[in-house]
């Protein structure tokens, strides 16, 4: 676990890349029981506006956590995590989608022993998720 004492606001902690395929989203379907159509079928997503096929959105908030856990030692500490939907990753049959995340010291509470970490989750060169924010309680 990191120690509270050691962070500093800007601090990266935590970086990830994550390939994702039409075959991850059909297991993801499978373990979450999220069969919308929107995630395995071209002619449904566009036939509701969407761009193509496009992954679970708790799918996405899922992988962009994951790193802050793994930072953290234990999926414990994180008390808080929100995050706003602003773009979907769209996952293309052939070559699937890159996800990307950075996770920053955001905030230090000294009084709480606590991290807010910032995220930074990015697929196709443009922002995911908007305010994806991390509360982290650490030892002091």
């Amino acid at each position: 676990m990191p120690a509270f004492d050691t962070l500093t606001v800007g601090d990266v902690v935590a970086e990830r890349t994550t390939e994702l395929s039409r075959d991850t989203l059909v297991r993801y379907a499978g373990a979450s029981g999220d069969f919308n159509p929107i995630h395995y079928r071209d002619d449904i997503a566009t036939s509701v506006g969407l761009p193509g096929v496009i992954a679970h959105g708790m799918l996405t908030m899922g992988l962009a956590v994951q790193p802050v856990v793994d930072w953290a030692g234990d999926p414990a500490l994180v008390t808080d995590y929100q995050v706003r939907f602003t773009r979907p990753v769209v996952v293309d049959p052939a070559t699937g989608a890159t996800v990307t995340v950075v996770a920053k010291v955001g905030q230090l509470d000294a009084e709480a022993g606590a991290a807010r970490i910032d995220l930074t989750v990015t697929f196709d060169g443009s922002t995911v998720l908007g305010k994806a924010q991390v509360r982290v309680a650490l030892a002091r």
